[in-house]
């Protein structure tokens, strides 16, 4: 193994997930040699599986980003849920309500399986001869010169690469070996995602309820199919996990208001919430991407349109800069320009989650009111909604 020749490549990408894979098909139609190392591609898609747990609310700016990369058209022809209004309140009477008729959309954006979204990108990297796929491999080692960075392999390949993207998710290794550290901030809460069978026919509407307790939110899936989010304390949830489908249905219907109607469980998982977010968006010809950047509280479903602008940011940048694609400046410039929207949205999800996790008199008086004129405030309600379905 010692003498094997080194391999060459202009960007090399750690992870084939939904940035990952979008990444590679966007810098391959600039005509850029690709690399893409992933350790375990996802199962393929059969029409009769059933639905997967982990959903993402695929913003129109997301649809726009998997358009350009040619990854829709696959999409659409697996599973997808358009959603077209949007409803959140605490208590009944105080609702703020968006629909995407008042912008003049046909939807909102669309509830999608995070898997499905990737064996799109996936199917549209086949396209390119540029791209070449190491799997299952991962990067073991990494070393870097001013020009180039080198990855080694665990199948014995040396990778020398201009640029490395981190696209290996939150707990990126990629960004261990870089050195680049990551302020973490844990919520005292989990999060559980539970599957469903509904009697109604499919919905177009998502709506989240706050409790004393934490959110609870409906994301309606194609079909009739949705998928509940129940935040709780640790123990609470892990009370709930341990439950079979039957028992975890019995306290759904005691804990969810009463417009879910009448359905089955058919499946459920859960995870702790944390916050995180890179000191650093790059080091040297590291850059990270999505998760391995920046992970946000799963509130608004806004992880993976974060990401994808990460991605559609870079793409921009390289695209921009013509035949000095691999200056070392380029990844600065991509940090001054996501780490503050990143930051924004990180910021603003945790305010909101904030201010509805307590139950002091005089706050929750003032927060429904709130959600009440949100409801009546025109332009200021119409600016909120295209900002986070990144139409801003």
């Amino acid at each position: 193994m010692g003498n094997q020749v080194m391999e060459q490549c202009d960007i090399a990408i750690v992870g084939a997930g939904m940035v990952g894979a979008a990444t590679a098909c966007l810098l391959a139609a600039q005509g850029l040699s690709v690399r893409v190392i992933e350790t375990q591609l996802p199962a393929p898609y059969a029409p009769e599986q059933p639905l997967d747990l982990r959903v993402s609310a695929i913003s129109q700016a997301s649809v726009a980003l998997l358009e350009l990369a040619g990854a829709w058209q696959h999409l659409r022809q697996m599973r997808i849920c358009p959603y077209r209004r949007l409803e959140t309140w605490e208590l009944d009477g105080f609702a703020t309500r968006f629909n995407a008729a008042d912008l003049g959309l046909p939807q909102l954006g669309y509830i999608i399986e995070n898997r499905l979204v990737q064996l799109a990108l996936l199917k549209r990297m086949e396209d390119f001869p540029t791209i070449q796929t190491h799997t299952p491999a991962a990067v073991t080692s990494l070393r870097q010169s001013a020009d180039e960075a080198v990855l080694m392999l665990d199948d014995g390949t040396e990778l020398a690469a201009r640029w490395v993207l981190a696209c290996d998710g939150a707990e990126s290794h990629t960004r261990k070996l870089a050195g680049i550290g990551v302020s973490r901030f844990e919520y005292r809460q989990h999060c559980m995602l539970i599957n469903i069978d509904t009697d109604f026919a499919q919905q177009d509407i998502t709506w989240q309820q706050f409790t004393p307790s934490g959110p609870r939110a409906f994301l309606p899936l194609p079909g009739q199919h949705g998928s509940l989010v129940w935040y709780d304390s640790p123990t609470r949830i892990q009370a709930l996990a341990a439950m079979s489908n039957e028992g975890l249905a019995a306290e759904v219907r005691r804990h969810f208001p009463s417009r879910l109607g009448s359905f089955t469980v058919t499946g459920k998982g859960s995870f702790p919430l944390v916050r995180r977010h890179a000191n650093d968006y790059h080091a040297g010809r590291i850059v990270l991407l999505g998760d391995a950047a920046h992970t946000i509280n799963p509130l608004a479903g806004q992880g993976v349109n974060l990401g994808f602008k990460d991605v559609a940011c870079w793409a921009e940048l390289l695209q921009g800069a013509g035949d000095d694609w691999h200056q070392l400046a380029l990844a600065e410039r991509y940090q001054r320009r996501r780490r503050p929207d990143n930051l924004l949205m990180q910021s603003g999800m945790d305010l909101f989650y904030g201010v509805f996790s307590n139950e002091i008199g005089p706050l929750k008086l003032a927060r429904n009111l709130a959600l009440n004129l949100a409801d009546k405030a025109g332009p200021l309600k119409e600016m909120a909604l295209r900002y986070a379905l990144g139409l801003l």
